[in-house]
């Protein structure tokens, strides 16, 4: 199992920065390492969307709606990814999610909350 835990979220003025970490706290780096590791956000009413992932070669995937203001990246060191974001919007409001599969099966983090409103 995997266990994946998210921190970082918060309140932020439209036009800000917020940085989300998720980390594998219980996992060994060997675990680690090989895992692509996802974020996806759900907004109330929403579906859950996929907002970027990173492979263990660290190619990067984003959602169009993301482009240019988000950034994922990895410390394997630190058994940690990043989700760098600006440029925040208001429609960036959600609870966000790490994700990852391994052998088939399917972890979830217990999500960070993000508010973009002034």
């Amino acid at each position: 199992q995997v266990q994946l835990v998210e921190s970082g979220g918060g309140l932020v003025q439209p036009g800000g920065s917020l940085r989300l970490s998720c980390k594998a706290p219980r996992s060994i780096t060997s675990v680690f390492n090989p895992l692509t590791i996802a974020w996806y956000r759900q907004a109330p009413g929403k579906q859950r969307e996929l907002v970027a992932s990173i492979t263990s070669g660290r190619t990067t995937d984003y959602a169009d709606s993301v482009k240019g203001r988000f950034t994922i990246s990895r410390d394997n060191s630190r058994k940690t990814v990043y989700l760098q974001m600006n440029s925040l919007k208001p429609e960036d409001t959600a609870t966000y999610y790490c994700n990852t599969n391994q052998y088939g099966s399917e972890y979830w983090g217990p999500g960070t909350q993000v508010t973009v409103s002034s």
